[in-house]
């Protein structure tokens, strides 16, 4: 499974070391040499994971402060790159998940990224959103089902398209079989949006512990269907 990060520094020798270690562990690098030009990748982009130079780039400092702002990257995992000015503490405060030490090492890269690697595959899995196409059953009540095309899936609903008036209820369930396998989940949902014109956004607010295991999975053998092709 490739991972994506976005660099923002502009030091020569923190991009030499962090791009080919970041590699070996299968996550592409994307740099910016300058806080705003990053700033503006991240309103733009969403990345597994955001490095950032807070003591030696303008700006890096409020790049990180500003990330768990954003709305596409605020649960990124995020690294402060320190070079004596911001301390560790600091750096937490501002939102970094990991620091970084200059000077960069391969070494210390490598053991922080394997530290980090879990929080970002789970990152991952939780926004990876799969295009699909199945029936899905919307369980209003005992006496009223809605039936639907699921157009998407991820770990936490799915969008969907339907025919007909779709209002929001307590109580609702939706109920489908996962593509390609025999799994039937029935999972408690809310509509958490519609556009009036036969679309709609379900959200999972309770999946069984079994069926959010099989969910798991088949999320993660989408996301490297996805890498491979």
């Amino acid at each position: 499974m490739n991972l994506e990060s976005l660099l923002v520094c502009r030091d020569a020798e923190v991009v030499r070391v962090l791009r080919p270690t970041l590699e070996k562990l299968s996550i592409e690098v994307e740099v910016s040499a300058a806080a705003r030009s990053g700033a503006e990748i991240l309103s733009s982009a969403k990345f597994d994971a955001v490095i950032v130079d807070c003591d030696d780039l303008q700006g890096g400092v409020d790049v990180l402060r500003s990330l768990r702002q954003n709305a596409s990257n605020k649960t990124s995992v995020s690294f402060a790159i320190l070079n004596g000015k911001t301390t560790t503490h600091q750096a937490f405060e501002m939102g970094a998940n990991f620091v970084l030490q200059k000077p960069v090492t391969t070494a210390g890269t490598l053991r922080c990224f394997h530290t980090a690697l879990a929080f970002m595959i789970r990152e991952k899995r939780r926004y990876f959103r799969c295009a699909v196409e199945f029936p899905v059953v919307l369980v209003c009540s005992q006496s009223e089902e809605i039936k639907a095309t699921a157009t998407n899936l991820s770990e936490g609903g799915m969008a969907i398209h339907f025919e007909g008036a779709l209002a929001k209820r307590p109580g609702l369930k939706v109920r489908f079989a996962l593509p390609e396998t025999k799994v039937t989940m029935e999972p408690q949902a809310e509509i958490a949006w519609a556009d009036g014109l036969g679309r709609a956004g379900v959200k999972f607010v309770d999946v069984p512990e079994s069926s959010r295991e099989q969910l798991e999975k088949w999320i993660l053998r989408r996301i490297e269907r996805a890498a491979r092709s």
